[in-house]
């Protein structure tokens, strides 16, 4: 792990933050942590393929492995590489709502090789609505990404914040300017007979139900 952390700013300097898109990269393809902003608030990201890698982002957050992260990925079609089955639901949803703040959990491969936790064979994905995530999400593949804050502490909705917080157990912070959402994203359980909604977010209620959803 890293024991300084670099900061670049992705806002005005197209150089900075091609910049600071590749640092990311390369850190994260070493195993290091990055904070990345989202469409949501910062986010804590680790290659979703590097088990230490995900168990220093879950040691970052002072979070155990009952917790695992959800998995950012930067395409639709890479839902599917990593969900076996994709109920209609599913579908429905983030063609109208991705990219966005709406998390989906699927049943995950059982081909894949990786250990974000006690995920019991399911996956949390989501694709972000901003461009500096997904930029950097086209660099590296999906991602392990919580919230940049320690358990129990309030996200962080910018990188001063996230730095506060997360110091130098991150290698690479992306300033992407102050979360505009600043709410997580939904979250909705699609692996059983009916959706659930584990955590209401940025999309509400209401917007599922317009979509022909019935949740519990």
């Amino acid at each position: 792990m890293a024991s300084v952390s670099e900061r670049f700013s992705c806002l005005d300097d197209d150089d900075e933050r091609a910049l600071g898109l590749d640092a990311a990269a390369i850190a994260l393809s070493s195993g290091d942590l990055v904070v990345m902003p989202t469409d949501t608030v910062y986010g804590i990201a680790a290659d979703a393929f590097k088990p230490d890698a995900v168990a220093a982002l879950l040691a970052a957050k002072g979070r155990g492995r009952s917790m695992p992260p959800p998995v950012l990925i930067a395409a639709t079609p890479a839902l599917y590489a990593l969900a076996s089955q994709v109920p209609d639901e599913v579908v429905t949803l983030t063609e109208a709502l991705w990219p966005g703040p709406l998390t989906v959990i699927c049943h995950q491969q059982e081909s894949l090789s990786w250990d974000l936790g006690e995920t019991r064979g399911t996956v949390a994905v989501r694709m972000p609505a901003d461009p500096n995530a997904l930029a950097l999400l086209e660099r590296t593949g999906p991602l392990a990404v919580s919230s940049a804050n320690k358990t129990g502490r309030d996200a962080a909705t910018t990188v001063d914040e996230a730095t506060e917080q997360l110091g130098d157990s991150v290698a690479v912070y992306l300033d992407g300017g102050p979360s505009e959402g600043g709410v997580p994203s939904t979250i909705v359980d699609c692996t059983g007979e009916r959706p659930r909604v584990v955590r209401i977010g940025a999309v509400g209620l209401d917007r599922i139900a317009e979509l022909g959803i019935e949740v519990a």
